[in-house]
């Protein structure tokens, strides 16, 4: 799993978005779901904002990318079940 600068120390979960992307649209609604219900922190970073050059670069091709614990966790998508598991583990990933 690749961990990135801008993504530690934040939110448990961080998903990588940017502005009419119809993926980042799906997955944004199951992590938004689940961290509400589980009452996890989540941080939305939409990577074509100014400042975020080194995160437009490296996962231009993957939004979004969903990292829990400033890990990625997954990339396009997200298994519901698999971060579920991550999140109720009762560790950090």
């Amino acid at each position: 799993m690749t961990t990135h600068p801008a993504v530690t120390d934040q939110p448990r979960v961080t998903v990588l978005t940017r502005q009419d992307c119809h993926l980042c649209d799906e997955v944004l609604v199951v992590v938004r779901d689940l961290c509400g219900e589980l009452g996890v922190d989540l941080a939305e970073i939409d990577i074509d904002l100014p400042g975020r050059e080194s995160l437009r670069e490296e996962y231009t091709d993957q939004v979004p990318v969903t990292f829990v614990d400033g890990k990625r966790f997954d990339f396009w998508r997200i298994d519901e079940v698999r971060l579920r598991a991550a999140l109720q583990d009762g560790h950090r990933c």
